[in-house]
């Protein structure tokens, strides 16, 4: 089964990881960037310094 992460903000299920520059955390719907919000389920985005990394989920978004 894959590891669940926890929010580093809040403490809620993260949706995903997100690495803008040097900071890099998991973070939940309520905390993560528009840019992460808007990749699908198990999508990657990567440019520049940034890294997007929205978890696979078989839940309804």
């Amino acid at each position: 089964m894959a590891e669940k992460h926890t929010c580093e903000q809040c403490g809620r299920v993260a949706i995903g990881l997100q690495s803008l520059g040097f900071c890099v955390s998991y973070v939940c719907k309520e905390h993560a960037d528009s840019s992460l919000l808007a990749l699908r389920s198990g999508e990657e985005k990567a440019c520049d310094y940034c890294y997007l990394e929205r978890f696979a989920t078989t839940d309804p978004e």
